[in-house]
């Protein structure tokens, strides 16, 4: 295979396309042409979610290397986390279980006790080289867990010296946690990169309006810097000959950070974009709409290594997928995925230092989802003087600049309804059908036409969470309300930053 110098590399493709790195599709094989363990090398961007990917054909943001590895890889149309908040979706990657069964680790800023195993872990055990750069498992604790480093792996400065320190021929599980397109932005990258906010289309749910389109552009840029660094360290691993057996992986940790997006159960917030490229061992060159679950993850990584799947992983592993020859839907069973979320900051008024608990199913053509606790508020209370923590300030919802628009101009006949469709309360019960509503705005929960479905989904769905043992099925779920918070949280940004977003 012909190799391509990284420097020449970096320097003359830009954001062009990966053409002479990645190598071309294999065909179907039942197993791994080489009998060496695969390397797994998992790029993991925080607060990237679905479609903003050239490969989903969003027509603003640049990202070649993500297109080029779901064009000569497997692209999955329909990829979800198990809950849109970090700490909680990592650690259900890690241990391939519903966020729902990590006690405390259901919550954002938490830890995760040493008791659930990890898959990076399990591979070191099997002779594995394990490691990671930048962002892992958390935000949280590891003390309280039992836990004496990272359960993503132990830290190196860059993927290079993490390549120089393995040994000969060793195979490798590394995890690449960007930061980017997590908030805050800096609007010269956006002046960097060339994304020009005219050029941006929002969505429905929000208005129209220039600080807007200057919002997501910043977040493209960012996108489009995670994007290269991919590309920069794939490049490395051709130069040593080693993409061919890498399974490599690309993907975000939840949906971006956006009101109605990162902590929601829509598909802003938890659909992700995933592609998977491992030239040995899977069929390139297709795209599968299976409903598939970041959880599933562990158990492929750990089958693709030759190794036993620990009987509490709940995801199931891809590898059926990764091997198939055909695309579109290849496991009829994969009709459907289960989302939730707990406490991601205490947010609430008053005494009550909860989150706000909901779970959800989504199929191919509806999403419903339960809210345990309607009276509280979906993104957290808008009275930052009776918040249960100081300042907090509808703090489920990143700070930011569609955010201070939608508050700033809250009273307009125009944005009101959809400040509140951000920000408002929401009933017990939320059904979207999803063809013909594609943004999730109207609730057809309360439609007679609709009661089947919904009677239908509401069982499906809580028969997951008791065969899965969620505690908010047998009425215990108030747990997850007392478990200690470890972090910080968005303040109050003042009248006078707000003053400047209102028209």
């Amino acid at each position: 295979m012909a190799t391509v110098n990284r420097r020449e590399f970096i320097c003359t493709t830009g954001l062009g396309v990966l053409a002479a790195v990645l190598p071309g599709a294999k065909k179907a094989q039942s197993a791994p042409a080489s009998n060496r363990s695969p390397n797994i090398f998992f790029a993991f961007a925080d607060d990237w979610g679905w479609p903003h990917a050239g490969a989903y054909g969003d027509p603003t943001v640049r990202t070649p290397t993500f297109d080029k590895l779901g064009r000569e890889g497997v692209l999955f149309e329909h990829a979800y986390l198990s809950s849109p908040s970090c700490t909680p979706a990592r650690g259900s990657i890690l241990t391939g279980q519903h966020f729902w069964r990590l006690r405390e680790g259901a919550n954002l800023w938490s830890s995760l006790d040493a008791s659930f195993p990890v898959y990076p872990d399990l591979l070191e055990d099997a002779g594995y080289f394990v490691g990671r750069s930048r962002k892992g498992w958390g935000p949280g604790q590891l003390e309280p867990g039992g836990r004496e480093r990272d359960p993503a792996g132990p830290w190196f400065p860059n993927f290079e010296q993490f390549l120089e320190e393995r040994s000969e021929g060793q195979p490798f599980c590394f995890w690449f946690g960007a930061q980017e397109p997590h908030r805050p932005y800096d609007a010269d990258l956006r002046e960097e990169k060339g994304v020009d906010p005219a050029d941006v289309t929002t969505p429905p749910i929000f208005p129209d309006a220039e600080p807007v389109r200057e919002d997501i552009a910043d977040y493209y840029a960012e996108v489009e810097k995670f994007d290269r660094e991919v590309g920069e360290k794939l490049a490395i691993l051709d130069e040593m000959g080693e993409l061919e057996n890498t399974i490599v992986v690309m993907t975000g940790d939840h949906g971006w950070p956006f009101p109605r997006g990162k902590g929601n159960l829509y598909d802003l917030g938890t659909r992700v974009p995933l592609a998977i490229h491992w030239p040995d061992g899977a069929t390139g060159g297709r795209t599968l709409t299976d409903m598939t679950n970041l959880t599933d993850l562990a158990s492929t990584f750990l089958e693709a290594a030759g190794l036993e799947v620990p009987d509490a992983v709940t995801g199931r592993s891809l590898l059926p997928l990764l091997q198939a020859e055909s695309g579109g839907r290849v496991d009829d069973s994969r009709d459907a995925v289960f989302t939730g979320r707990e406490r991601h900051v205490p947010a609430q008024e008053g005494d009550n230092g909860g989150g706000y608990p909901s779970r959800a199913i989504r199929t191919d053509e509806y999403l419903y989802i339960i809210n345990f606790e309607p009276d509280r508020w979906p993104a957290g209370t808008p009275n930052w003087e009776d918040a249960y923590y100081e300042d907090a300030w509808l703090a489920d919802c990143d700070n930011g600049l569609t955010k201070y628009y939608l508050w700033a101009n809250r009273e307009r006949p125009d944005v009101k309804p959809l400040y509140e469709l951000s920000f408002g309360k929401r009933p017990a019960e939320e059904l979207y059908h999803l063809a013909l509503d594609p943004y999730q705005v109207n609730n057809v929960a309360g439609e007679y036409a609709y009661t089947a479905i919904r009677e239908q989904l509401r069982k499906r769905l809580m028969d997951e969470l008791t065969r899965t043992g969620d505690p908010r099925a047998v009425n215990e779920g108030g747990t997850f309300d007392e478990y200690p918070y470890y972090g910080g949280a968005p303040t109050w940004p003042g009248e006078d930053t707000l003053d400047e977003y209102r028209d």
